[in-house]
């Protein structure tokens, strides 16, 4: 019995002899992929083993082929998944630009600071609970704090607007002679 290291960098086993060479002649593993008998301390390439060597011995040296991926199939519990980016965490990005741009020169960012915000939240939740399955995260950060910086833009531009009006409603209150 073996121990491999497929070309995913995965490690699978145990492997029979037999299961060896079929994958071998499949293009699965090749005189480099790395292994590990049972009883042995080290793994070793699988072309320096003397009882696979020479499936790999050719008259002309040719470039060695691209190791395949071992199939999902055959491990199923060990399958591969791609992760992709979630799409809360952009929604909260695009969003998060939105009432930057739209903060600075009207309608203090609403409501795209507010629902960014959520979308970003919902995102880090979601990465954080299924991190096998999606990507995203520092997407969904920089969405958080454009909105943040946006929501701290309303507040002063909101305050320096009650101020003003306050300071105007003061100033005109004087005494006439």
């Amino acid at each position: 019995m073996y121990r491999m290291i497929g070309a995913d960098g995965r490690e699978y086993g145990p492997i029979s002899a037999e299961q060896l060479r079929q994958w071998i002649g499949q293009g699965r593993a090749d005189a480099s992929t790395r292994v590990l008998a049972e009883g042995a301390s080290e793994w070793k390439p699988l072309g320096s083993l003397p009882e696979f060597s020479m499936l790999f011995a050719a008259p002309n040296p040719a470039p060695a082929p691209t190791p395949v991926p071992i199939a999902p199939s055959v491990f199923p519990e060990q399958s591969v998944q791609v992760r992709k980016t979630n799409g809360f965490a952009i929604a909260g990005l695009v969003t998060g630009i939105f009432s930057i741009s739209f903060g600075l020169c009207c309608c203090y960012g609403l409501p795209f600071n507010v629902a960014g915000m959520v979308f970003s939240i919902i995102a880090i939740g979601q990465i954080n609970s299924h991190p096998e399955r999606y990507d995203g995260k520092s997407i969904a950060i920089i969405g958080i704090v454009l909105c943040g910086l946006s929501l701290l833009i309303a507040i002063g531009l909101l305050f320096l607007g009650i101020g003003s009006a306050f300071w105007d409603s003061t100033s005109h209150h004087g005494y006439r002679l």
